[in-house]
């Protein structure tokens, strides 16, 4: 579920280093935001993240 409609961003793994440098596994995800954006001419419900929107990539209905 966690992917960006236009750009395809999605979660991204990691590691949290701490201050002693011990690791354990992490996930970074993209900030989304359910909105309905004209595709192909016609409102759509979609999943598009705050810097798609902000960028103005998308035009929301």
């Amino acid at each position: 579920m966690a992917k960006d409609f236009v750009t395809g961003k999605k979660t991204t793994f990691g590691n949290k280093r701490s201050h002693a440098l011990n690791s354990t596994r992490r996930a970074w995800k993209p900030n989304l935001q359910k909105v309905r954006i004209l595709v192909d001419g016609k409102p759509k419900r979609v999943w598009v993240s705050t810097k798609t929107l902000k960028s103005g990539k998308v035009t929301r209905v």
